[in-house]
Formats: C-alpha cells, sequence, structure tokens
C-alpha cells in the first residue's frame, strides 16, 4: 500500500497511444476519485502519438456522468516521464516498451477496446468498465 498522505504524491499515468480516448477518460474518472477520496495523487495521461483532440463521442459519454473533457488536449508521454510514476495503466495499445520501466513502476495493461469511431452505445460501454478499473486502483492506492 502506497503512503497516499505523504509529503510526495503517488503518481498514477495512464497511457494510450492516442491519448484522445481512454486515457483521457481514465484520467477524468481518476481525478474524481483522488478528489473524493481526499489523496495526494498526481495523475498524468498521455499517449506515445497524440492525436489533435480528444474524441467527440468520449467527450459526448462523459458529459453524461458528470465529467467535462471539452478542455483537454492529447499530449505526448514517454518512457522518462512514465519512470517517475508509482503506477501506469495502459489501455492495451500503447507503443511504449513498458518491460523497460516494470522495475519501478507498477504497470497494469487494461485492454480496452478503442472507442475511436465507436457508436455512443459502445463508448458508454468502455467508459464505464475504465470507471471501474480506476476505482478499483485506487482501492489498491488507498
Amino acid at each position: 500500500m502506497t503512503d497516499t498522505n505523504a509529503a510526495e504524491p503517488t503518481r498514477i499515468a495512464f497511457v494510450c497511444v492516442r491519448n484522445a480516448g481512454r486515457s483521457q477518460m481514465s484520467a477524468a474518472f481518476a481525478e474524481r476519485e483522488r478528489d473524493r477520496r481526499d489523496l495526494n495523487v498526481e495523475i498524468l495521461s498521455g499517449g506515445t502519438r497524440p492525436a489533435e483532440s480528444v474524441h467527440e463521442g468520449v467527450i459526448e459519454a462523459m458529459a453524461e456522468v458528470g465529467l467535462d473533457l471539452t478542455d483537454r488536449t492529447p499530449r505526448e508521454i514517454g518512457t522518462a516521464e512514465l519512470r517517475t510514476c508509482d503506477y501506469a495503466a495502459t489501455m492495451g495499445c500503447s507503443t511504449l516498451d513498458v518491460d523497460a520501466i516494470r522495475d519501478d513502476v507498477d504497470v497494469r495493461d487494461w485492454a480496452l477496446a478503442d472507442p475511436g469511431g465507436a457508436d455512443l452505445d459502445r463508448v458508454r460501454e468502455i467508459r464505464d468498465e475504465i470507471e471501474g478499473r480506476v476505482a478499483a486502483l485506487f482501492d489498491e492506492v488507498e
């Protein structure tokens, strides 16, 4: 168990290729969990080849649960930044060599379906699965 009230925050990263769907949803749910639980947790989200914007269907599905992703911008994340994290969750599509960081970081591969281009019902299913996985991760962190 990580001491989430220590001076240094627990760092959690959510990583995929485009940083336009799954990792963005994960980060938003993680921010909500952090705030609800009042934990000292820093959340990072990034992609190995970031898109220009978050998928519209993802923005719509997240708005349905009260989370606004309209101001989010996909960004790049690399191995050096991930080495500073305590946990990293990949979405099943990362092109990072996660074996290179496993000695330093607790890596989880969530192998989630890509919401990009999916119909809204499918995006909702992916969203709900992510919400459960994030809550379970925070149960461990806490």
